[in-house]
């Protein structure tokens, strides 16, 4: 039955996390912890069905090809550079740090030699691709600041790893002599930079244009098949050949095929094809980690496991912390990264096979790996969860002390006002205008700077949402003469139009808008008047030509002469 290894690893991996991630989910954990589970439960360290070791890792490594490809199509070339002075620099002191706490652990607790303490600390100093994806993707963290600059870190991380793996064989044979060969660890070294340089020169240079090319033509053949296949493609192919061609990692040459996908009009239909084969596969990889684990250990090594767990957790965590801090990023920034890393994964698994494969690394120091990794990864989304409750605290005192703002802002007396909705450009100079004909106004926006720069102006202003209605009622619409909508956003407009007709259906509305569209959707949701920018211009540069000497007092243009 070996021909069937591959679909029975399959039906295993997809079955086994599917009962015991429902499982995991019933009892309010992370479905990943579940999805570990399965991966015990199939591999040849309990009873029962015993999944094929050698193509577990490769189905996964598949799941990091696409999961590297989806970041690449939301992460530009410009954005990883935005990030390069915390990213670079805080992702190379972070390994660093971490590996000298390892290494003292496995040569001054373990008595392990030093070259099997450098391979210790480097895997437990490099975080798993997968979790930390997850986690931001579920709270939707990617696009921003915070999510960027992990992401940022993360390759960082895999490029020093790329790095350490060719390194290694040559690394290898210097610790083994117990002599210095710097000659061959140059050779060594200068080879990967060429490697790496020559892949990232052709991504550059030829991908950029060829990639997004191939894209499009295909998405003009209107087939949603060949463009899903054509997708796939490319982030398996370019994976593959970088591997192959260049020596580096799957991961690092599935991100540069995203990246270059980035620039592209059909990045997002691309992103959203590959997303459900990213999630499949991606179960399948923490189902291999689950495979590879031996639960003996826990009850052999417990002392030993501790430690390799508290470096990952403490270690990582605290100087990911600290140094997030150092390049002044604000406290809930450092804290999501410090959580986010403190566990490891795929890299960490390459890293130790190799090191036992070379003799460098003795066997136990892979099961402590494992064991760290599995510990890790399951305690991650006990620690995200507390972040989140940290964050939604943070948030419900901003939020009552926006309220308190409110609250102190507008006069209780206040009557027959003008309520502006948004102090952008456009309100800021609305607000101006009125004050020199001594109209009285209070301000609305849920922007914190924009509400302070309006009572900073002399206003009274209100922070918060208009579409909410007990923001809405601090401004006191009741008694107000008129509202505007000064906010360029239609859709939200047309919400805050309803809701000001709700407190006040007598109060007259005026609202912009872009387009003729726009200025329907306005209208039919209550504003009295739609005003549209680029018309408005138009009439206004049409009034100065017509008060021109040529054109005054004429009512007609004359005609054109040919």
């Amino acid at each position: 039955m070996h021909h069937t290894s591959l679909i029975a690893i399959l039906v295993a991996g997809f079955g086994l996390a599917f009962i015991f991630g429902a499982i995991a989910h019933r009892l309010r954990m992370s479905p990943l912890v579940g999805y570990l589970i399965a991966g015990i439960v199939a591999g040849p360290f309990t009873p029962g069905f015993v999944g094929d070791p050698t193509l577990a890792p490769q189905l996964a490594e598949i799941g990091v090809i696409l999961l590297m490809f989806g970041v690449g199509l939301h992460f530009s070339l410009r954005d990883l550079l935005d990030v390069r002075a915390v990213a670079l620099p805080g992702a190379l002191a972070q390994i660093a740090g971490t590996t000298v706490l390892g290494w003292a652990l496995a040569v001054y607790a373990f008595g392990w030699k030093h070259g099997a303490g450098v391979v210790f600390g480097l895997a437990l100093s490099v975080a798993s691709t997968v979790v930390v994806l997850r986690a931001l993707e579920e709270r939707r963290l990617l696009d921003t600041t915070r999510g960027r600059i992990a992401v940022g870190w993360l390759i960082v991380e895999d490029l020093v790893m790329v790095l350490v793996l060719v390194l290694m064989p040559a690394l290898a044979g210097m610790f083994k002599a117990g002599e210095l060969h710097w000659g061959q660890v140059g050779g060594a070294l200068g080879s990967t930079f060429l490697k790496v340089g020559g892949f990232v020169a052709v991504m550059l240079l030829v991908g950029r244009r060829v990639v997004p090319w191939i894209l499009e033509r295909v998405a003009a053949t209107g087939s949603r098949e060949l463009f899903t296949l054509c997708v796939l493609g490319i982030a398996l192919g370019v994976a593959f050949g970088s591997a192959e061609l260049f020596g580096v990692s799957f991961a690092l040459g599935a991100f540069f095929a995203g990246l270059l996908l980035n620039e592209s009009e059909f990045s997002h239909q691309a992103a959203s094809e590959t997303l459900p084969l990213r999630d499949a596969f991606a179960v399948l990889f923490f189902v291999s980690v689950g495979m590879l684990f031996d639960p003996t250990i826990l009850i052999e090594r417990p002392l030993e496991v501790l430690a390799t767990f508290a470096i990952i957790v403490a270690g990582n965590g605290l100087i990911t912390w600290t140094l997030a801090r150092l390049f002044g990023k604000a406290n809930p920034t450092a804290l999501l990264l410090a959580v986010s890393l403190a566990q490891i994964g795929e890299f960490s698994f390459i890293l130790a096979g190799l090191g036992v494969a070379l003799g460098v690394l003795p066997r136990e120091g892979r099961d402590l790996i494992l064991a760290g990794a599995l510990l890790s990864i399951t305690f991650n989304p006990v620690m995200m969860a507390g972040v989140d409750r940290l964050r939604a605290r943070d948030a419900a005192r901003a939020e009552a002390q926006a309220e308190a703002d409110r609250m102190a802002a507008v006069p209780f007396d206040i009557a027959r006002h003008v309520l502006l909705i948004g102090y952008g450009r456009v309100g800021r100079e609305l607000a101006r205008v009125l004050r020199e004909h001594g109209v009285p106004l209070v301000v609305i926006d849920g922007e914190g700077d924009l509400a302070a720069r309006a009572r900073a102006d002399g206003f009274p202003a209100v922070r918060g949402n208009a579409v909410v209605e007990s923001v809405l009622r601090e401004a006191a619409p009741e008694r107000a003469h008129m509202a505007l909508v000064a906010i360029p956003n239609a859709l939200e407009a047309g919400e805050i139009i309803a809701s000001l007709r709700r407190v006040n259906p007598a109060m007259s509305i005026v609202a912009r808008g872009h387009s003729d569209v726009e200025v329907k959707h306005l209208l039919d949701h209550g504003a009295d008047a739609a005003v549209m920018a680029e018309r408005e211009l138009a009439h206004s540069i049409a009034e100065m030509v017509m008060a021109t000497p040529m054109y005054r007092g004429e009512k007609h243009l004359p005609p054109a002469t040919t």
